[in-house]
């Protein structure tokens, strides 16, 4: 397939010719690849040097993440009609086509973890449990069945905390213990990275509930005020714009300050997760 430019470290085969195209469509803008940097840049951190394993894994994971913006757009979920400043998928073909194309790239994933030549058969165990559980019950899916049933709702911010960490932090945390399994890291140095992480995760959702209010439908590339529309809790309506803000800015700094012990080399990885939560890229 034609992914217009996006360099792969593989080809992509599918047979039928209407699921290439819009499995082409959806690949072919594919935003800031937040997931796939934070798992390369970790496993830098913990290796000294860039890893092609880790550099697999971070698409397997946006593979993950562009399956999930198909689905979440759907009209039974969040009936959005623009993402990353084009139509929907579903828009662009129909409801059907998304959703057998986000199914594909869920199964593309997993496929891409074992197909990996560079990752020992326990690394890539390690990364498929990992990766199943972030989008799973316990992880993307259950947190977006959190959010749907909460609608209408006013959540206080640990509410609030626990949905994100599933519908939004599971998926980034997979991404930077990613990385950290292709370089075997520690479990001390592990588990740092994900104290990191877990706090980058909820300070990226809470930016996104900021912007949601703050930000143009051109700025964000996806339409803006949908969560006033489909009155959801957020952080904003918890805190205000401002209240939000510092939350943000207090859990960058939890987020940093798990990182100095890795020294001089987590400054890319410190810097990206500024860049996460300034949005500033």
């Amino acid at each position: 397939m034609d992914t217009s430019g996006r360099k792969l470290s593989s080809p992509i085969d599918c047979s039928d010719s209407r699921l290439d195209e819009a499995l082409t469509y959806a690949l072919s803008n594919p935003g800031k690849q937040l997931r796939s940097r934070l798992c390369r840049v970790t496993s830098a951190v913990v290796a000294g040097c860039d890893l092609p394993s880790a550099a697999r894994a971070g698409e397997a994971i946006e593979f993950l993440h562009t399956y999930s913006l198909i689905h979440d757009d759907l009209p039974s979920m969040d009936d959005d009609d623009l993402r990353r400043g084009k139509p929907t998928v579903h828009k662009a073909y129909d409801e059907a086509t998304a959703i057998l194309v986000g199914d594909g790239l869920q199964a593309l994933a997993f496929e891409w973890i074992v197909d990996t030549p560079d990752l020992a058969p326990l690394q890539q165990v390690q990364l498929v449990k990992l990766l199943s559980k972030s989008v799973g019950f316990d992880g993307m899916v259950g947190g977006q069945a959190m959010d749907i049933a909460a609608e209408g709702q006013s959540l206080a911010p640990a509410q609030l905390a626990q949905v994100h960490a599933r519908k939004t932090g599971a998926l980034i945390e997979a991404s930077v213990v990613a990385g950290a399994i292709c370089a075997n890291a520690t479990d001390v140095q592990q588990a740092s990275l994900s104290t990191f992480a877990q706090r980058i995760g909820l300070a990226f959702q809470v930016m996104d509930d900021v912007l949601d209010v703050t930000a143009t439908s051109e700025e964000l590339g996806k339409t803006a005020g949908k969560d006033i529309d489909a009155e959801k809790s957020t952080y904003v309506a918890s805190m205000g714009i401002e209240g939000a803000r510092h939350y943000a800015e207090t859990l960058l700094s939890e987020a940093l300050e798990a990182l100095n012990e890795f020294g001089d080399a987590a400054s890319e990885l410190k810097q990206l997760g500024r860049l996460m939560v300034h949005r500033s890229f």
